[in-house]
């Protein structure tokens, strides 16, 4: 099969690799039909993670159809379209049951890689996996798009809403302008906030924004922007949606919410530097972690999706083949596409 492998620093290759097989009992083979690359995928792309070379593509969003199922599998079968989460709950554990699937306690191996190619080895498929109505002919290519999207950014912006427990009428401000940012939004709206004030610098994704929900742009950075986060909001948001997972993204969350605020913090983190007391003086929460995707996904985005109630697929700006794996890296780090589509199979 083709599979996308990470050659070097800047420059993904597709090679021919083994199919992959079941292995284990609640594990799912599934056949790709479309993949993305995230924003997370980049932080090796660009050399910060010293991945290895030859190395199994960080991509974790897929959907397709199942082949073949472990013997434990009873909820999917083949020939099912299938959401396929970048975690993989086991659905009754406490962290699972409280919602936090994201973080199951019994799966330790909760996380996806390797999506980028034509099939994946999906394990502990008995309650992670999203079944889809019907197969993807069924469904238009901006349908795709929107069903890709909760295999993780979408689900990954609710959750950074989720935790932060933005309600009716709140004022929030969303860190970031990539798909999470985007998809935070979405989720921010959908919880019945009432200023959402996103922080892009480009027109194009501050226009998306506009388009999801947001209610205000503010484009500077450092301490300027800080000031007049503060301004706008008569000192500080009840929610900070931080969607970067950098220090300086960071640090400014801390600082833009008001006092008794709640930081939901999603972005991959990079950086060590964390001042508790930013927060232990204006009695701020800091929460978020790895999103509930199967959670949200069969509770509340899936039909949301499907009701047209939501469109986040619109986050895929730029589409690709698999063969062009790489210019789908390239255009994310150059900031050619919010977020690259890669079309695996029909």
């Amino acid at each position: 099969m083709k599979d996308a492998r990470f050659e070097k620093a800047g420059q993904m290759v597709v090679k021919d690799m083994p199919k992959p097989k079941i292995e284990k009992d609640d594990d799912v083979i599934i056949r790709v039909v479309k993949a993305c690359v995230c924003g997370s995928d980049l932080w090796s792309y660009r050399d910060f993670d010293q991945a290895a070379p030859n190395s199994e593509n960080s991509g974790h969003e897929a959907i397709g159809i199942v082949e073949e199922v472990g013997k434990d599998i009873t909820t999917v079968k083949p020939g099912d379209f299938v959401i396929a989460p970048f975690t993989h709950g086991c659905g009754h554990c406490p962290a699972c049951l409280a919602g936090f699937d994201g973080v199951c306690m019994d799966h330790t191996d909760n996380f996806s890689d390797g999506d980028q190619a034509e099939y994946i080895r999906f394990q502990h498929g008995q309650w992670a996996l999203v079944k889809v109505p019907g197969k993807p002919s069924d469904y238009s290519e901006g349908m795709l798009k929107s069903l890709l999207t909760l295999a993780d950014v979408m689900a990954t912006g609710y959750h950074a809403a989720r935790v932060a427990n933005v309600k009716e009428g709140d004022t929030v401000i969303v860190l970031g302008d990539g798909a999470v940012g985007q998809c935070a939004i979405i989720a921010a709206k959908m919880r019945g906030a009432k200023r959402i004030i996103s922080t892009s610098r480009h027109s194009d994704r501050a226009a998306l924004a506009k388009e999801f929900g947001a209610t205000e742009n503010i484009a500077e950075r450092g301490e300027e922007g800080i000031k007049k986060l503060l301004e706008t909001t008569n000192g500080g948001a009840d929610a900070v949606l931080e969607c970067v997972g950098t220090e300086m993204s960071s640090d400014e969350a801390m600082k833009v919410g008001r006092p008794g605020s709640i930081i939901g913090r999603v972005g991959l983190p990079h950086g060590s530097k964390i001042n508790p007391a930013e927060t232990f003086y204006q009695n701020k929460i800091l929460a978020g972690g790895p999103a509930s995707v199967t959670t949200y996904d069969k509770e509340i985005l899936l039909k949301a999706v499907l009701d047209g109630q939501i469109n986040p697929g619109k986050v895929f700006t730029k589409e690709y083949t698999l063969d062009e794996i790489n210019d789908a890296y390239q255009d994310m780090a150059d900031r050619k596409t919010i977020k690259s589509y890669v079309k695996v199979s029909d």
